[in-house]
């Protein structure tokens, strides 16, 4: 599997689940869906960037129950699949 065939499946709104590389280098798992809307805040300050321009993706933490920013660029596993760079 590569990267564009994950954001696929990421997109189509279904759960996924993933391991990905944080800006500090540390390594996060996720459990999560894309599109979730439910829990958006009606008065948090918009966002000063669009994260997608930048390659993230905003998704629902199912364990957290927060949103997270994915960083496309460094998904290592998803699904319990490599991901070929």
């Amino acid at each position: 599997m590569n990267t564009k065939e994950a954001i696929t499946i990421i997109k189509s709104k279904r759960f996924f689940s993933a391991e990905f590389i944080k800006k500090d280098g540390s390594v996060r798992y996720i459990r999560g869906m894309y599109g979730v809307s439910k829990h958006l805040k009606p008065n948090a300050k918009p966002q000063p960037y669009k994260p997608a321009e930048r390659g993230y993706l905003t998704i629902w933490d199912m364990a957290k129950k927060e949103y997270r920013l994915l960083n496309t660029q460094t998904i290592i596993t998803f699904n319990g699949q490599p991901i070929q760079k």
